[in-house]
């Protein structure tokens, strides 16, 4: 990695986030972190106390840009459309190849502990989702808008995993269960 004028946290940072969501945190080891951000591991555990700092303040840096990544810049379109526009751009994201599921489910499931630093990070951004849904919803006038929006986030979440366990592509099927589920709930 090139360190430019880079600090030697933002080559932490940017190697930990690109390094934890394509292989994983239990399988990067710290040394494998630090060769790749080009920096000791002192210097690692003098800007962060653990490794779980790290993975936690990694994925505070990444999740704002993952989250605006799929929301729609118009808001002057209509909330089905808007509340689509997130599933279009799923089904997109999705056929990339560098594609590896859902950061913050990969980071979650990875630790397999609700009440890792990181994990609690990965929730925080899920709830964003959850919490765009319901407003999305309300606006489109749902009858119970809270549980659309747990029912879209099954849906965006399950899709985002479909694609990694069968490592194929959506064929539009996140966008097709969305809109029934707006359909069911009266959002037209």
């Amino acid at each position: 990695m090139a360190t430019g004028t880079t600090t030697p946290r933002d080559r932490l940072l940017t190697a930990a986030a690109d390094l934890f969501y394509r292989e994983g945190v239990t399988a990067t080891g710290v040394e494998r972190l630090c060769s790749v951000a080009g920096v000791s591991k002192r210097t690692m555990y003098q800007l962060f106390p653990t490794k779980d700092a790290l993975v936690a303040e990694a994925l505070a840096a990444t999740g704002p840009a993952t989250n605006a990544a799929f929301l729609p810049d118009d808001a002057e379109v209509r909330p089905r459309e808007r509340i689509l526009h997130i599933f279009r751009v799923l089904e997109e994201t999705a056929e990339r190849t560098e594609f590896a599921g859902c950061q913050f489910i990969n980071i979650a499931s990875d630790l397999r502990d609700r009440t890792h630093p990181a994990a609690v990070v990965a929730r925080e951004f899920k709830q964003q989702l959850v919490d765009w849904f319901a407003a999305e919803a309300r606006a489109g006038g749902a009858a119970d808008p809270d549980l659309l929006a747990r029912q879209l986030t099954v849906v965006f979440d399950g899709s985002a995993s479909r694609v990694v366990v069968y490592g194929s592509d959506l064929d539009g099927l996140s966008v097709t269960t969305a809109a029934a589920l707006l359909d069911a709930a009266g959002v037209h």
